[in-house]
């Protein structure tokens, strides 16, 4: 659900030194951005930022960044990296689609997907995150190793995702539809605002995580 417009939160986000303005000048060049050579974690659509900096706090030796096309969402994550000052994460203020303009070809070690836009309508479908045409943009910025993780409380959504990592010529590594009842894919969970609020309610979460099927 999206936040209502902040007054002045374009100014703010303008002006903090935690978010990469110029971000597809540094394709290629993320690790100096960072001043290191540590692994590169991008979460899409990363809200209000808690799912991000928690694992941030956890794995200091890897690097995150939150990409939020909302100025108002990205504000509140802002106001909690002020607190934390974590060296290990920056913001984008962007668009999904424009992946391939800001990363490199393997400058990316793994993709975080959490509670995405469902876009329901059928014509709308290329725009959800787990689209095989999202997965194409995927496709060219993961390092060989790579692989996506997406979690929603959307069934249909699910369904349909469990059918684009296929469709998209991608390999479903592991999934469930209740990841809170898994032992397995359960551990180590770190969970977003919106997971603390729909499990609450009751609401199955689903996981799954996708690899790209590389060459024999």
């Amino acid at each position: 659900m999206r936040l209502r417009n902040i007054k002045g939160s374009r100014e703010i986000i303008q002006k903090s030194p935690y978010v990469v303005h110029d971000e597809t000048s540094v394709k290629g060049k993320w690790h100096e951005v960072f001043g290191n050579r540590n692994q590169i974690h991008i979460e899409i659509g990363m809200g209000k930022g808690q799912f991000l900096m928690a694992l941030a706090k956890q794995h200091p030796d890897i690097n995150y960044i939150g990409i939020e096309k909302y100025s108002s969402v990205l504000l509140r994550a802002l106001e909690k990296q002020q607190e934390e000052q974590l060296p290990n994460i920056k913001f984008i203020r962007m668009e999904a689609e424009y992946l391939p303009d800001v990363f490199a070809k393997d400058e990316v070690a793994r993709i975080y997907l959490n509670f995405s836009d469902p876009w329901p309508k059928d014509r709308h479908a290329k725009r959800r995150l787990t689209s095989r045409e999202f997965f194409a943009r995927y496709d060219q910025i993961l390092s060989p190793e790579g692989r996506v993780e997406f979690k929603t409380d959307n069934r249909v959504l699910f369904e349909f995702s469990l059918e684009e990592v296929k469709e998209a010529g991608w390999s479903l590594q592991a999934s469930t539809f209740d990841l809170h009842h898994d032992p397995v894919l359960a551990e180590g969970n770190v969970m977003t605002e919106y997971e603390e609020k729909f499990s609450s309610l009751g609401n199955p979460i689903h996981k799954l995580t996708a690899v790209r099927k590389l060459p024999v």
